[in-house]
């Protein structure tokens, strides 16, 4: 299928690229280190990417929600376990779906700049919860299933430390002109 990548190896590994690694909850160095990423190997403007995407706002920071890599083809993200359960002690579903739209959206941004559309409005979402997870990190890889002139879909898999797959989420957004 035209667009569509496969995730590629283990997703609890470490990032091998730090150009592309950071927090969240540092905006700065989050544009920052996507500029330099962007200047260093991508295709897309990265001064128009920081004026449209200053970060993905309160909830996913308060989740702890670590931006690893970004480009239009793949996006990955962690987020902790520890602070996102529910009562029983399990991570949130809700938790997941967060992950899960925080990425594609910012897939679908990356993608809109190469239509002249690069602002991302989430239109659907769906999950499904596979299996339960307790403590540690999770990942979450986003890969495009369809990349349009005005809409998007992602699918998104999260996964726990050992690989094993915590849920699997799919957005769709509707692109927009910054105009």
């Amino acid at each position: 299928m035209k667009g569509r990548s496969a995730p590629e190896g283990s997703f609890g590994h470490p990032n091998p690229d730090p150009l592309i690694s950071g927090s969240w909850g540092s905006l700065q160095l989050q544009v920052i280190t996507v500029r330099a990423a962007y200047r260093a190997r991508m295709d897309i403007v990265s001064e128009q990417f920081a004026e449209l995407f200053d970060g993905p706002g309160p909830l996913p920071e308060r989740l702890g929600i670590t931006l690893v890599e970004a480009s239009a083809e793949r996006v990955v993200g962690t987020m902790p376990v520890a602070g996102n359960t529910q009562p029983f002690g399990l991570l949130h579903g809700g938790a997941s779906c967060v992950l899960a739209e925080t990425l594609a959206s910012v897939g679908a941004v990356l993608h809109g700049m190469t239509v002249s559309r690069p602002l991302a409005v989430g239109v659907d979402i769906n999950a499904t919860h596979h299996r339960a997870v307790r403590s540690g990190v999770v990942t979450g890889v986003a890969s495009p299933v369809h990349r349009g002139g005005t809409m998007t879909t992602y699918e998104v898999v999260i996964t726990d430390e050992t690989g094993a797959r915590v849920c699997t989420a799919r957005l769709t957004c509707l692109l927009r002109s910054a105009g």
